[in-house]
């Protein structure tokens, strides 16, 4: 078993007990203990995904589905992987649920502590770090699916009930974490997205004065407003907090849009290495003028089905990890694993479990159901008008926090399609027994997955190097 140290912040690095600083270089583990739909194939969100399956189901096959998916998306053949790699890290997203129900708030449940225990342990031993990472909150801190959200609305910033909730959360977490060096640090909220900004510093305050009265020990890793992207709330601080790192989310737009080269156009702008390092710098300019960390919370390209294009995506990849080295930054690759878009590992696709949702998957795709990775191009018949309507009835609309076209796109595609379609979804494990529940859990194990070859390469190129 490999002994690893405690972390700490020691003005721009991060450091070991001994003063010598380490260089974070990991992945998240979204679809875990934080399902999202482009990971593993649902539509909408994982609150109404789950809900629809335990009724199709019945509690005894939906639970041996998820007992079996928790244990076989992550076990120890994963941990051995991203070791192999040369990663020293993972960023561990979780959902609130896993720990309290909302029709029993503040009653914290064991089994999410064990299960998050399982792989903070399978990580240690093999030599990684964790990071743990509120991913969703009870009412939700950003307006999309990937904090449970059905709406599109963010309630957490407008109701104190929810904030008292996530405290005594991670008052429960820094308890049973104090003592554990394996944990690099707690990152409390993922991608807040605060409309006044003024509800997310009050609540970072009172947040950092309850850990730190339990665990003064363990980093906090920060993230920025609108989606980890934006810094300005901390402009009235005179200086950071103790111990802790500002994290930033450095998604480049040639990865993530329909571009069809790099460098090249994307929405109508040139991006080639020098416009991506100006975005990270834009991005970290806090972290910068303060002589803090620079951690990269999330970024990384999705993938298309046109494997031609994988040469320029992954030169891409290579330019933010050269971007990220040479200012010192560490950073999380997303996502480890999932069913294609961008994982390191991906389940295969003709096991047990795509064979029956694929055509699900099919239909999302030719909807654009999916806000990640997804395309509007086959319903431009239903959004023109819609458009046109806009551009003639409020030309000005603009709302937080991405403007007026992607809230249409959150609205239409991304819940009023994904509706319905969650219900078919369901609908293909009606009459599931235990066991052919629990093998289509085991598509997600390691030896099921195929390996993306050429991410692999890189990272171990850039680790190695």
């Amino acid at each position: 078993m490999t002994t690893l140290d405690f972390l700490s912040v020691s003005k721009t690095d991060l450091v070991d007990t001994a003063g010598t600083p380490v260089r974070l270089a990991g992945v998240g583990l979204g679809g875990w203990m934080n399902m999202e739909n482009f990971i593993t194939g649902y539509p909408g969100d994982e609150g109404t995904m789950r809900r629809l399956l335990r009724g199709r189901m019945g509690s005894e096959a939906y639970d041996a589905f998820f007992d079996a998916f928790s244990r076989d998306f992550f076990d120890e053949a994963d941990a051995a992987h991203l070791a192999s790699l040369g990663i020293n890290s993972v960023r561990i997203p979780f959902n609130y649920r896993h720990f309290e129900d909302d029709d029993a708030p503040f009653e914290l449940k064991e089994e999410g502590f064990a299960r998050l225990d399982r792989v903070v342990r399978l990580l240690g031993e093999h030599g990684i770090y964790s990071i743990l990472d509120l991913h969703a909150l009870p009412g939700r801190q950003n307006q999309h699916w990937h904090s449970d959200n059905p709406t599109h609305i963010a309630e957490f910033w407008n109701q104190r009930h929810f904030q008292d909730r996530v405290v005594h959360l991670w008052e429960a977490l820094a308890d049973r974490y104090k003592d554990r060096p394996e944990i690099a640090g707690f990152n409390p909220i993922n991608e807040p997205s605060d409309p006044s900004g003024e509800a997310l510093p009050a609540f970072y305050e009172r947040l950092e004065a309850a850990i730190r009265a339990i665990d003064p020990r363990h980093i906090l890793f920060l993230d920025g407003n609108r989606y980890s992207t934006d810094f300005s709330f901390l402009d009235a601080r005179s200086e950071p907090m103790a111990n802790t790192v500002y994290t930033a989310h450095d998604y480049a737009l040639p990865g993530i849009t329909s571009a069809t080269a790099y460098p090249g156009v994307t929405r109508g702008e040139y991006f080639d290495r020098s416009v991506v390092e100006e975005t990270f710098l834009r991005r970290t300019e806090y972290m910068r003028r303060t002589g803090t960390p620079i951690w990269i919370g999330e970024f990384g390209p999705v993938y298309s089905d046109d494997r031609t294009q994988d040469t320029w995506r992954l030169q891409l990849l290579r330019d933010q990890l050269e971007i990220y080295r040479e200012h010192g930054a560490s950073w999380a690759l997303w996502t480890y694993k999932d069913i294609g878009l961008q994982g390191l590992v991906s389940a295969r696709a003709d096991s047990p479990y795509l064979d029956l949702v694929g055509e699900v998957v099919d239909k999302k795709r030719r909807l654009g159901v999916d806000s990640w990775g997804g395309s509007d191009a086959g319903v431009r018949d239903v959004l023109d008008p819609i458009d046109a309507l806009f551009d003639r009835e409020f030309p000005d609309y603009r709302p937080y926090p991405w403007g007026r076209q992607p809230h249409i796109a959150v609205l239409v595609r991304h819940i009023l399609f994904a509706e319905p379609l969650a219900a078919e979804f369901a609908d293909r494990f009606r009459g599931i027994d235990p066991e052919r529940a629990r093998q289509l859990a085991a598509s997600f194990r390691f030896d099921a997955c195929d390996e993306r070859a050429g991410l692999s390469a890189v990272l171990r190129e850039h680790l190695r190097g």
